[in-house]
């Protein structure tokens, strides 16, 4: 060990891990997805560059206020979810925030039903009640999206029922078709509305079988996310009735979400719609593949115990559970990506509890490329970086 490193000036291992785990997906030849946030700057507006005059006169005035290019984005969601009206906001915490609120003075009820491992409670650092004045209320505890039945239970009223589609922190996890819309009846019957965290919704079709503007028709609102899926710069939108998009664009000026200029978040967004949002389905599909593979190679190279959640994943992202230690799992991970070239698990592991770990797997383009063979080798590769199991 170096002097630094024994005075506490070098950084730990453990420390190390993300910036080892960076550069080696940087440079692995094999990855099952490159998300655009992981590209250099050079790289992202060379993309713009080639793509954006596909999806927009480049000569034509920047934005000022949310016009122009701002404007023919949100009149392009509101096409394709099938609302009156769409507004485009800097982040998706600012726009479900404010459509929450739009929600609960109309209704009167500042009490928002939701699941507990719903975003806005798990990784908004509790906005909707310290910043928005809401009352978030918990339907089910269940790693699940509510029931009809639970809706109808809830002792406590609510003005809205916010439903986040998929559940990402429950494994990326989607209810069936008659589930959803049993839901939304429920709420309706307790005269509540209904808003959808679609932050990924866009991946949804497949597991639900039906159109964007389908899904989007049980809602009263939607928001949904251009960097998540479609790999844009940044932003958000929130899709509904014609004179709720007008009451969230007065909250977004007050929030500070109107920004001057806008238009680089705004053209990737364009270029996202245009270049990924067709191959999603593709994505969710070959994921399933991909999920299959993994859980044949873990029981082929003894870790029977491993778990893929969903088994058939939902949308194009996924949970894998591991019997160790984080730390473990993540070593193991940056060594063969390090090593071989191929980053089979290119995100953190967290603890899921004692001597457990789990690490969320994304299928995008690059992983079109794994067969079901190269991930049952990739998972061989791995395993033998594992300590042995006592």
């Amino acid at each position: 060990m170096s002097d630094k490193a024994e005075r506490g000036e070098e950084p730990s291992e453990r420390a190390r891990l993300p910036e080892r785990r960076a550069a080696a997906h940087r440079k692995a030849r094999h990855v099952l997805a490159r998300p655009g946030m992981r590209a250099s700057i050079r790289e992202r507006l060379e993309l713009l560059r080639e793509a954006g005059p596909q999806v927009y006169d480049l000569d034509e005035p920047a934005d000022m206020y949310g016009d122009r290019i701002v404007a023919a984005l949100e009149d392009r969601v509101a096409a394709l979810l099938g609302t009156e009206a769409a507004a485009f906001f800097p982040t998706g915490t600012m726009a479900q925030q404010v459509a929450l609120r739009c929600w609960a003075a109309r209704t009167g009820n500042p009490s928002v039903a939701l699941h507990p491992l719903s975003h806005p409670e798990v990784h908004e650092r509790h906005a909707l009640s310290q910043v928005s004045g809401l009352r978030p209320v918990h339907v089910t505890t269940a790693t699940r999206l509510p029931t009809a039945e639970e809706i109808r239970a809830l002792a406590e009223p609510f003005g809205t029922l916010m439903l986040e589609l998929p559940l990402r922190d429950a494994g990326f996890v989607l209810p069936a078709w008659d589930e959803l819309t049993e839901v939304v009846a429920a709420a309706r019957e307790r005269d509540a509305v209904v808003h959808f965290d679609g932050a990924r919704l866009w991946e949804s079709t497949v597991h639900f079988d039906r159109s964007l503007d389908e899904i989007a028709g049980l809602a009263d609102s939607v928001y949904v996310s251009f960097y998540k899926s479609l790999d844009g710069l940044s932003g958000a939108a929130l899709a509904g009735s014609r004179t709720l998009v007008e009451d969230a664009k007065v909250w977004r000026h007050r929030y500070g979400g109107t920004l001057f200029q806008q238009f680089p978040a705004a053209l990737s967004a364009l270029v996202g719609l245009e270049r990924e949002l067709p191959r999603l389905p593709e994505y969710v599909r070959h994921a399933r593949v991909v999920a299959g593979a993994l859980r044949e190679g873990f029981a082929a190279n003894g870790l029977p115990w491993a778990s893929v959640h969903p088994e058939e994943p939902h949308t194009h992202q996924f949970q894998v559970w591991l019997p160790y230690e984080p730390d473990v799992a993540a070593e193991a991970a940056v060594r063969q990506a390090e090593e071989t070239s191929v980053a089979l698990f290119a995100g953190r592991w967290q603890s899921g509890g004692p001597g457990l770990a789990m690490t969320e797997v994304t299928v995008g383009a690059a992983g079109l490329e794994w067969t079901a063979q190269d991930v049952r080798e990739a998972v061989a590769e791995f395993t033998a970086r594992l300590p042995e199991k006592s």
